[in-house]
């Protein structure tokens, strides 16, 4: 088994964008030399996540609608005494930092519809480093 890992680099704004990065997560699957095996997508900190979705500007505009809904900014969360991001850790929380995928013919699996993306939930734009690793045979 041979294991292979990059980095994405993304610069962001904040306050909950998402930002497709399939493609990125293609190119190194592909760099990687790996035919089959999995592909795990992850992103350091507690307030941003992975996930897929279709991204389509709809469908971002949505989700972006329902976590607001979910979990609205300025309620009165305890973590907010502390720093002004309570909302933003809470919906990092219940989506995830991470996702794993199979990967065939050198490419993940993934839906028709199907992208794979990172959402930045914190108050301030951010450095981010996604880290992704390859595992499998060539």
């Amino acid at each position: 088994m041979v294991v292979y890992s990059a980095e994405i680099d993304l610069d962001t704004e904040g306050e909950i964008q998402i930002f497709d990065i399939t493609l990125n997560v293609r190119n190194v699957v592909k760099d990687s030399g790996i035919k089959n095996g999995l592909v795990n997508v992850f992103v350091p900190g507690a307030t941003g996540a992975i996930s897929t979705m279709e991204y389509e500007p709809r469908m971002v505009e949505d989700t972006i609608n329902l976590l607001k809904k979910l979990i609205p900014k300025g309620v009165g969360y305890q973590h907010d005494h502390q720093d002004d991001n309570a909302h933003s850790h809470l919906r990092a929380t219940m989506l995830s930092p991470e996702i794993t995928l199979p990967v065939t013919k050198k490419a993940p699996i993934l839906g028709t519809w199907q992208q794979i993306v990172f959402l930045e939930l914190d108050t301030r734009g951010r450095e981010r480093k996604i880290i992704v690793t390859v595992m499998g045979d060539k």
